[in-house]
């Protein structure tokens, strides 16, 4: 054969293959939404869908498959609620829009298993009961922020049969989304216990122990949010106020120049704060180990004589100053400052050395005190505290101390009473913020209609707190989202079990606690005017000075005691 007809042979050949390639490169396989993923847990006892997307018209095989998990430990085949066994392979086509779902029937609990669609391979798969957990900040809270009450305990407990998963915070304006950003589950462990949902850790291991039933979280959950953003323009159709208000942010253009124009004004504002701080710019700083604060005022710091002109608050920087002797078997020592809560904004140095800040007023302050750093005798503490307008404070009945661990009992150094206090630069109001999440619909299409295939046992809803000052509408907005939910996931028995608000605010507060307790009436007759709902009793768990109560353990058993109670109910 003529050489040139080789070469062209072979270059058809080679172009061939090239195509060949190119057309199974781009071939879509298929696509598994963020919650079908390794380590999920499906619901027992009810049919469960698994759902995804591939190319139109491309045939989708789900098997389970029999193995040997990480550990080893030989893995079954599920067994289905009614004997007999559980089919080999359930199949489907993704319909034109390249959607697909497969139902499963009713299984028993139990695993970890395997299964597959087609190439991809799921792993650790549990049957147990999953639990929706939404609202705020008081679901949202994590195990972290309840050490102080419960380390101990949580410091000795593992059990890899509760997994949780968290939802992205997402807002959407436009329409019900299919899928939510990745995400992964993940078993309770020491690695990741701290992530967890606190209420909802106490009430899947009260569950656990109790029926011995694996348990799968999903926690959908925002702080400061109210109602009205978790439900959808057909479950607002009765609140045109709402349906209108989201109207207005469709428009990302819109949003996005919202955004800039704070960010200039907050840029502004602490640029300007910064400025006109005499504190960070002295030869000396405030700050310093050194600084002579002996002309400065001294306050209590719990008092509200500082930090105002007379009348009014003052905002901006606010300087606090306090010695303390450290005895020298403790010099050197890594110690846990500990610094309460504070309203607003605070950036603490020890020694001059800078050990730690936060944003906002709500988590507690707890900066580590570096090895080295502490000497035996006078130590300097200074807090350089930022208020947004309001009257900066340090919340009382917190704790205020140099923790020092010791070998027996740890020593402690009070903060509290007096400190040295100037102010730094007076400022006015800090700019506004505008948060989206807090808009109506926007985290139901974000965080709840992508949700919308999974099966649930139920919902534990615990929010409120930011529907406070419209409490008289409160109860016809949960019975919307209660409907808007049970329509969503096709299940109108679907059980809610709703937290009464904490007891919160001081007693000299009358009209906030005034506030509180018909807001807790709302909850409750929106928990008596609906079917299949329960309402937790937790206004005695409550502590006057902190929105979020440590006590989320004695709420996580009554979550799980009703719930139960409600199904040994339906047995």
């Amino acid at each position: 054969m003529h050489k040139n007809k080789v070469y062209i042979k072979f270059r058809l050949g080679v172009a061939v293959l090239l195509c060949l390639c190119s057309a199974s490169m781009a071939e879509a396989k298929v696509k598994l939404p963020a919650l079908i993923s390794d380590g999920m847990v499906l619901q027992r006892e009810q049919t469960v869908k698994v759902w995804g997307t591939a190319d139109a018209g491309e045939t989708v095989t789900v098997r389970f498959l029999k193995g040997k998990s990480a550990d080893n430990v030989k893995i079954a085949l599920p067994s289905i609620t009614k004997g007999g066994k559980l089919k080999d392979t359930f199949t489907a086509t993704a319909d034109n829009s390249g959607k697909w779902s497969i139902t499963l029937p009713p299984m028993k609990a139990g695993g970890p298993y395997l299964m597959s669609v087609n190439d991809i391979e799921i792993k650790d798969i549990l049957i147990g009961d999953v639990w929706l957990c939404s609202g705020q900040s008081n679901m949202e809270l994590p195990v972290s922020r309840v050490t102080d009450m419960f380390a101990e305990e949580i410091a000795s407990y593992n059990n890899d049969k509760i997994r949780h998963i968290i939802i992205p915070k997402v807002y959407n304006f436009h329409a019900p989304q299919e899928d939510t950003p990745q995400t992964s589950w993940k078993a309770l462990n020491q690695q990741n216990v701290m992530q967890f949902s606190a209420l909802a850790y106490f009430f899947a291991k009260a569950s656990y122990e109790k029926n011995g039933i694996p348990v799968g979280l999903v926690n959908s959950s925002w702080g400061g949010t109210p109602v009205e953003a978790w439900i959808s323009e057909e479950g607002l159709k009765e609140f045109p106020l709402y349906i209108n208000d989201k109207r207005q942010y469709e428009d990302d253009a819109f949003c996005a120049h919202i955004k800039k124009v704070e960010s200039e004004n907050f840029s502004r504002w602490n640029r300007s704060l910064y400025l006109g701080d005499a504190g960070l710019h002295e030869s000396t700083p405030w700050y310093a180990a050194d600084y002579d604060d002996s002309h400065w005022k001294t306050v209590d710091m719990f008092s509200a004589d500082w930090g105002n002109n007379g009348l009014n608050p003052i905002g901006g920087s606010h300087w606090l100053r306090k010695d303390v002797d450290i005895p020298q078997n403790y010099s050197g020592k890594e110690a846990i400052l500990r610094l309460g809560c504070i309203v607003d904004a605070d950036s603490v140095y020890v020694n001059g050395q800078f050990v730690g800040t936060t944003g906002y007023q709500y988590p507690p302050r707890i900066y580590k005190i570096p090895a080295g750093l502490l000497k035996a005798g006078k130590n300097n503490v200074t807090v350089r505290l930022i208020s947004n307008g309001g009257q900066p404070s340090f919340v009382p009945e917190k704790p205020y101390k140099i923790i020092i661990p010791s070998e027996g009992q740890n020593e402690e150094i009070s903060l509290e009473g007096t400190w040295k206090y100037r102010l730094g630069a007076p400022m006015p109001n800090a700019p506004s913020m505008m948060f989206f999440c807090y808009k109506p619909v926007c985290l139901y299409n974000a965080m709840i209609a992508p949700l919308k295939n999974y099966t649930f046992n139920g919902v534990i809803w615990y929010q409120g707190e930011s529907n406070v000052s419209r409490r008289n509408e409160y109860a016809s907005l949960l019975t919307a989202m209660i409907a808007d939910w049970r329509r969503t996931f096709n299940r109108q028995d679907l059980p809610f079990y709703i937290v009464e608000l904490a007891d919160f605010l001081s007693k000299d507060d009358i009209d906030g606690r005034k506030a509180w307790a018909e807001m807790r009436q709302e909850q409750a007759k929106a928990a008596k005017q609906n079917t299949h709902t329960t309402l937790i009793k937790n206004s005695d768990l409550g502590e006057w000075n902190d929105i979020h109560p440590l006590n989320k353990k004695t709420l996580g058993e009554r979550v799980a005691d009703a719930a139960l109670k409600q199904t040994d109910d339906k047995k």
